[in-house]
């Protein structure tokens, strides 16, 4: 990758928060801890949770209520989260960042997990 793509489309921008969620914001905000408080950053054309304070590691934060969905919801959810974050981990690292996912509790850890034991998940322990 050239030095110009890189600083075009690897730049991480930071952009408002997506959405209305505030307990996930607080979260993307708090836990890396995000180098862009209340921001999002956008990397090559993705919108990522937080960029880490210090690093270049790009965050995705799962404030999903996890363990409340039914057992078929928990596998659907979760092999639909493991092809998504896959995709997010390959822009991270075509642009030189690491990728992290922190999700709100054990059970949502262990299943991504078991979709794709090559993901690096962290629990935050975040709640909604």
């Amino acid at each position: 990758m050239t030095v110009e793509r890189r600083r075009s489309g690897c730049e991480a921008i930071p952009v408002p928060h997506a959405g209305g969620d505030d307990p996930h914001n607080e979260c993307a905000d708090k836990f890396p801890p995000n180098r862009y408080p209340g921001k999002d950053v956008l990397v090559n054309g993705k919108r990522f949770d937080a960029l880490q304070v210090g690093v270049r590691v790009l965050w995705e934060i799962k404030t999903d209520q996890f363990d409340t969905y039914s057992l078929f919801l928990r596998n659907q959810v979760a092999i639909d989260q493991a092809e998504e974050m896959r995709e997010e981990r390959d822009i991270a690292a075509a642009c030189g960042y690491g990728f992290v996912v922190g999700v709100s509790s054990a059970a949502h850890r262990e299943a991504l997990l078991r979709q794709d034991p090559t993901l690096d998940i962290v629990v935050t322990g975040c709640k909604r």
